[in-house]
């Protein structure tokens, strides 16, 4: 068993919660720092009853140098879990400055940080939509980088800040390299198949797979699927989707490979994660009502401006380098969804 201490930022929020779960299962000590804007703390209370061990949270914002380095001092992690950032394509284009000051603004600070604490194993919560438009389906990580809006180019640009950061390191042949993983996700859905965690959006959820939820519980009253009449098999968008538990444990696989020769001379890779496979917006519906038993009320909608019609992972080089692949099928994805909305119809409310 390992006694590190991860510091996972934004820890309380839906991808950061799971990532708990699975490193203090795993062993680590687990320190989050969260500002609470789109997350609640009841889901650390929940992590500590679903492992029996405790979480030590900070309420802070990493834009916030002082406190954080305060927390670095008092803490001495050996490794950063980097999940903090505002995260909605939408809300990006109407408010991008929002989105920089948060996701780029906040990644200097946490780094400069981490540098002058001397802390240099750093696992980025990075996305898909860094890649550009191509006329691929299947991404692989040497895809060239071009992301379409505020959000995928805030993501764009800490990966950029974070691979000069790990190239001056090594041309400085310092004592202790940065090693850093950019974990690139697909669409992360599912919960802890307790049901004491999951996906708790403010307000109207941008994302499928709590939207279907919500409409299934009765708190919503209809879907919309936005465009049937994209070159894909049923003409609904094709997405892979793969299971939050999958996903955080993608982030502990990283956590390791940073004692194998991948990160041996100090770098900065990219990787996927992803099932490898898609699933279009119909497939989801039609499986969330077998799955659950329940009618899913939609309606087609105009297609949504820069939506592609479908996109997936290659994931052969997490498996290669990572010895990480998904294990969880739609299925389970969606019956861990259904439990944990059925069980907490507000959510943490």
């Amino acid at each position: 068993m390992s006694h590190h201490t991860v510091l996972v930022t934004g820890g309380a929020g839906y991808i950061g919660s799971h990532a708990c779960v699975e490193l203090l299962n795993a062993g680590f000590n687990v320190v989050v720092v969260d500002n609470l804007s789109n997350s609640k703390v009841t889901s650390l209370n929940r992590v500590e009853a679903i492992t029996g061990k405790l979480v030590t949270f900070y309420e802070a914002d990493i834009r916030d140098k002082q406190s954080l380095s305060d927390i670095f001092s008092k803490e001495q992690p050996s490794t950063v879990i980097h999940f903090a950032g505002l995260k909605a394509v939408g809300e990006s284009c109407e408010q991008p400055h929002l989105y920089y000051h948060n996701n780029v603004f906040g990644t200097l600070v946490l780094t400069e940080v981490m540098q002058e604490h001397n802390v240099k194993q750093l696992v980025f919560s990075s996305s898909a939509t860094v890649y550009g438009i191509t006329d691929k389906t299947q991404y692989s990580e040497d895809l060239p980088i071009g992301a379409i809006n505020p959000y995928g180019r805030s993501k764009a640009m800490v990966e950029d800040i974070l691979r000069d950061l790990a190239a001056a390191d090594s041309k400085t042949k310092s004592d202790k390299p940065w090693k850093i993983a950019l974990l690139r996700y697909f669409n992360p859905i599912g919960a802890h198949e307790s049901g004491l965690i999951g996906e708790d959006p403010n307000g109207i959820p941008n994302n499928l797979m709590p939207y279907v939820a919500q409409v299934a519980i009765g708190k919503l009253p209809q879907l919309a699927v936005f465009g049937d009449d994209y070159p894909t098999k049923d003409g609904t968008g094709v997405r892979d989707y793969i299971h939050v538990i999958d996903l955080v444990k993608g982030h502990i696989s990283a956590i390791h490979a940073f004692k194998n020769t991948q990160f041996i001379s100090g770098n900065c890779k990219a990787y996927n994660l992803g099932a490898g496979h898609g699933y279009s917006v119909l497939d989801i519906i039609n499986t969330f009502e077998k799955v659950t038993g329940r009618t899913i009320n939609y309606k087609i909608s105009p297609r949504r401006d820069g939506d592609l019609a479908e996109y997936y992972a290659n994931p052969d080089l997490a498996l290669k380098e990572l010895n990480w692949k998904v294990e969880k099928t739609l299925q389970d994805m969606i019956a861990d969804t259904w439990n944990w909305q059925s069980k907490n119809p507000q959510g943490y409310q």
